[in-house]
């Protein structure tokens, strides 16, 4: 039995102002696929709405910089910051956190987002499906 596979093709979801530094726009793409995608040090990222751990709506949490404990030479704790240099998306559901440019958990491997290359042209943004 042979099975096909539908060709990948590009989607034109939207203009490139309606995602703006460290934000988001989440599209559904023929009543099928729900995509997230977000904006961060200037680079697109695109990734399926649906969250490694049960299946929620991960690209539609709050987004935040990744929160990091900050360490003396001791190892002892001195309290936690914000690392703006990494920003995370959190399924609204049960708390998941993924980082916007990898789709990766930070402390689960192997829990990530499904990824969709994505593509500013002409003042558009692109998704390949």
């Amino acid at each position: 039995m042979t099975t096909t596979t539908p060709a990948a093709r590009d989607v034109d979801v939207a203009a490139a102002g309606d995602v703006p530094e460290r934000g988001r726009l989440v599209v559904e793409i023929d009543g099928t696929t729900t995509v997230g995608i977000f904006r961060f040090a200037g680079r697109l990222y695109a990734w399926e709405n649906v969250c490694a751990h049960q299946g929620g709506p991960a690209c539609q949490g709050r987004i935040v910089s990744r929160v990091r404990e900050r360490l003396d030479d001791g190892k002892r704790s001195l309290g936690m910051r914000f690392d703006e240099d990494t920003m995370h998306v959190v399924c609204p559901w049960h708390g998941y956190e993924y980082d916007v440019t990898t789709g990766r958990h930070p402390g689960v491997p192997g829990a990530s987002l499904r990824s969709f290359p994505v593509a500013e042209v002409e003042g558009r943004i692109r998704v390949t499906v």
